[in-house]
């Protein structure tokens, strides 16, 4: 192989779906389109785009269109992680998603509306503000004041600001572990993992900010607070949309920010179930590897959410770019995209079937190696018990 520096066209010759990833806010102006196409027609059901997007159209387009696992070859990572082109997908995103919610609440604010327009609005604003924060997940890992805030732009409307503090100082270095708040363990159902990781979370990401202005000789209450300064953002543009277009639309706000935070925890709850890092002898948790994260190569899933699902290659470069982040054989795979996963994980015993035999042959059938919901060890250990030998 060659060792000579690679042009940028070169490198991007290597990436099968360079002209796809604008798709990622392209999905977001289609549903826009539908929901505003429903409201001024009055075909209602139309306006409920964002969900029937979420959980039906992109599962089935992950399951006709199918994976894509190949990965650029390491002499060319260089050249796409320069690739302002990758970065405007996600900067073009955040105004789309911007713009697009201020509109929505000028509609819901100022019109008449049925019930049914109601909720068709509010959920469908509630699934883009949940996709939007994967938006901000991708570009608050990035080491540029301009990608800062506009992780943090993308997070206030959904009033979930600390998942920037959280996320990269919490989640990444506990990953994996029982004291993670953001990582599922085996037994525990989504509805008890969603108020676990909720106010974790957030107590977490507090925890944190005040340990680093303690660092620095400043108060919790700085201004230079990052968990303040998002939630900041949030009241700032919240009272701004109630000020423009009436305080009825306060319910609104709140709850497509829950069905928004709900729709991300769903996210989390599938991308560490049950897996667990072990301790070294030292009594140190193990690093973060491949086989800590589940994954899935399907493309439309993919596509939609910047590749979060190659996750495993996420933890191990947190700040790499989307566009390079490569597939690992040997990382657990998930039987559907994140997409379809979050649907099962909506019905627990449906979940189980599915997930509990992978944890399960993972750990190669010795699921005291998992990371079992301590509320259900015994359950779990009975219905899987381990080899007589230990592999």
């Amino acid at each position: 192989m060659s060792d000579a520096p690679i042009s940028l066209a070169e490198a991007r010759a290597y990436d099968k779906k360079r002209w796809l990833w604008p798709m990622g806010f392209g999905i977001v102006m289609l549903v826009a389109a539908a929901t505003l196409a429903g409201w001024l027609s009055g075909l209602t059901v139309l306006m409920f785009a964002g969900p029937i997007t979420v959980y039906g159209i992109v599962p089935l387009l992950d399951f006709t269109i199918g994976k894509d696992s190949s990965n650029p070859p390491e002499r060319v990572l260089a050249a796409l992680e320069d690739d302002p082109f990758y970065r405007y997908s996600t900067y073009i995103y955040v105004l789309v998603q911007l713009v697009l919610f201020v509109g929505v609440c000028a509609i819901v604010g100022t019109q008449p509306l049925t019930i049914g327009q109601w909720l068709g609005f509010v959920s469908t604003i509630g699934m883009l503000s949940g996709i939007s924060i994967n938006t901000a997940h991708e570009l608050g890992h990035k080491n540029t004041v301009i990608e800062s805030w506009l992780a943090k732009i993308a997070l206030a409307p959904v009033a979930y600001g600390h998942f920037y503090v959280e996320h990269n100082f919490g989640h990444h270095s506990r990953v994996a572990t029982p004291e993670d708040p953001a990582s599922a363990r085996m037994g525990e159902s989504f509805w008890r993992f969603l108020p676990r990781t909720v106010l974790g979370s957030a107590r977490s990401a507090w925890h944190i900010e005040k340990r680093r202005l303690a660092r620095k000789g400043l108060s919790t209450w700085s201004p230079r607070n990052e968990v303040l300064q998002s939630w900041g953002m949030t009241a700032v543009l919240w009272i701004g949309m109630v000020a423009a277009f009436g305080i009825q639309l306060l319910p609104f706000l709140i709850v497509q920010a829950v069905l928004g935070a709900s729709l991300l925890e769903a996210v989390n709850y599938c991308e560490h179930y049950g897996l667990l890092r072990q301790k070294d002898a030292n009594g140190r948790y193990q690093r973060c590897r491949p086989e800590h994260s589940w994954n899935n190569d399907h493309i439309v899933t993919n596509i939609f959410l910047f590749h979060l699902q190659r996750h495993s290659d996420h933890h191990a470069h947190p700040t790499r770019r989307y566009q390079s982040l490569r597939h690992f054989d040997e990382a657990p795979e998930l039987p559907t995209g994140y997409a379809g996963m979050i649907v099962l994980a909506y019905v627990p015993w449906l979940w189980y079937r599915v997930m509990d035999p992978r944890v399960a042959n993972h750990y190669g059938g010795d699921i005291r190696r998992a990371n079992l919901d301590p509320r259900h060890r015994d359950r779990l250990l009975a219905r899987y018990p381990p080899p007589l030998t230990s592999p």
